[in-house]
């Protein structure tokens, strides 16, 4: 028998600690989405966690700025950012107060408003690529920019929220390289910093960093 998954809401002491305690521990949990259309519930699968200044893939590797600002805290609040001019791509943040880590959230399994999510993954075969992938994460969630900074551990009216969910057991976690990172932040022996559920259909396939070709 499946036990039904926690709906407390996840407090921000959970948060408030290394990335790489958080990362792992962030598999099984539910993210919620409060959309127009009704909300949207995520249990996500497949994470990644980025280190600040100790880690050469982060934003924050080199410092705070504009951009990277909300990954320097507090603990609990979402972090979204824009890439390749077309995706946007959510992170939870965490660590003390003033310390840049977060974790990006890469895949999920849609629990609950399936219906919502489809109309906006229109090229989705099927529930399990509803998010399967951080930007098409963010995209069935309906995340964006607008969203940066979102409290994920306030009470009452949010738009995103953190619930406890079914934690994962330790024997089921994966662990490897972070996906499409370039440089020494890409190599696994240093940074197997990906985190995801064994065996969980809705996991991205992993792509090693390529490096875009400069028009001639």
């Amino acid at each position: 028998m499946i036990a039904t998954p926690d709906r407390t809401p996840l407090p921000r002491r959970f948060f408030d600690r290394p990335v790489l305690e958080v990362a792992p521990d962030l598999l099984g949990r539910i993210l919620v989405r409060t959309t127009p259309d009704g909300p949207i519930a995520l249990r996500l699968t497949e994470v990644e966690a980025y280190d600040g200044p100790n880690d050469p893939g982060s934003h924050a590797y080199r410092g705070p700025t504009p951009r990277t600002e909300v990954m320097f805290g507090p603990p609990g609040r979402v972090y979204v950012y824009f890439t390749y001019g077309m995706w946007h791509c959510m992170n939870l943040v965490c660590g003390p107060d003033g310390k840049a880590s977060a974790v990006l959230l890469r895949a999920g399994e849609i629990v609950e408003g399936a219906e919502a999510a489809r109309k906006r993954r229109l090229s989705a075969r099927n529930d399990k690529e509803l998010a399967k992938g951080p930007a098409r994460l963010a995209t069935a969630l309906d995340v964006d920019r607008a969203l940066d900074g979102t409290d994920a551990c306030a009470t009452g009216e949010t738009p995103l929220r953190m619930l406890t969910g079914t934690p994962v057991p330790s024997d089921l976690v994966r662990n490897g390289p972070r996906t499409g990172v370039a440089g020494d932040g890409g190599n696994g022996d240093l940074h197997p910093w990906r985190f995801w559920i064994a065996n969980d259909p809705t996991v991205s396939p992993y792509r090693a960093h390529v490096p875009r070709r400069r028009r001639s």
